[in-house]
């Protein structure tokens, strides 16, 4: 039998107003459905109802993964889906590597794109990435520690915005402290930090700090950091960083 197609989707940062209408088409013509259980969750039930459903646990992608191609092969339209955006940490990599190494790359493969997590927290925040950035997370799973702290540094030195992923877990405490030390060197105690914990889900939380203030202890895996550039300031209750126009145009 031919496989049929797999498919990565994003479902966004969780509510349903904002999953794309290319990814809710792709998940109603879906006979099959992967995810991580918290996904699978966050998911519309009607897309799932009458499919096949494949739920695995935390840190278990690469089974994840193998499971939604052997769908594919069975002759299923099958979709795996991820949180954010598939092709920002998370899977669409992932599922191409394994495809690749196992000569699949002939299996009909797409990548449904979703509102990444940056830019739900962005947007519950104001304006804070209206000028260049950076991303970096400050998982050490995959990536090591030294590794994390070089970009991280780079990004900060050269006057990035910067965008925490994964920022605190019970198994790596300190990291985000670390982190936050590496930014006080290159940013200004005043230096705005936004916090988004849930982004667009029930229990969401949206702050902005000061650098030389934040504490880091109210931080988890569902929360994600933006850190100022030099010129990032408080307007109001929102966190902005200006493009330029302004200046441009006085």
């Amino acid at each position: 039998m031919k496989p049929a197609s797999l498919s990565v989707v994003g479902l966004g940062p969780g509510d349903a107003c904002c999953l794309t209408p290319q990814a809710r088409m792709v998940l109603e013509q879906a006979q099959c459905i992967a995810g991580y259980r918290l996904y699978l969750e966050l998911t519309p039930p009607e897309l799932l109802y009458g499919k096949t459903v494949i739920a695995t646990g935390m840190r278990h992608e690469e089974d994840r993964c193998a499971a939604a191609i052997e769908a594919a092969l069975a002759g299923q339209r099958t979709a795996l889906v991820c949180s954010g955006d598939p092709g920002v940490y998370a899977l669409a990599g992932l599922a191409l590597e394994l495809l690749e190494a196992r000569g699949l790359t002939t299996v009909p493969f797409s990548v449904v794109p979703g509102v990444p997590a940056l830019c739900a927290a962005a947007a519950l925040l104001g304006a804070p990435l209206t000028h260049d950035f950076a991303c970096v997370s400050l998982s050490d799973l995959l990536t090591p520690w030294e590794t994390i702290i070089k970009r991280l540094t780079a990004a900060m030195q050269g006057d990035f915005v910067c965008v925490l992923y994964n920022p605190r877990s019970k198994g790596r405490p300190r990291h985000l402290e670390q982190a936050l030390e590496i930014a006080g060197r290159f940013r200004d105690g005043t230096c705005p930090v936004g916090l988004v914990r849930k982004a667009f889900r029930p229990g969401q939380e949206v702050s902005v700090r000061e650098l030389a203030n934040f504490d880091p202890t109210g931080v988890d895996m569902l929360s994600l950091l933006i850190i100022g550039n030099s010129e990032s300031r408080v307007s109001g209750s929102y966190m902005l960083t200006p493009r330029g126009y302004m200046r441009k145009n006085s």
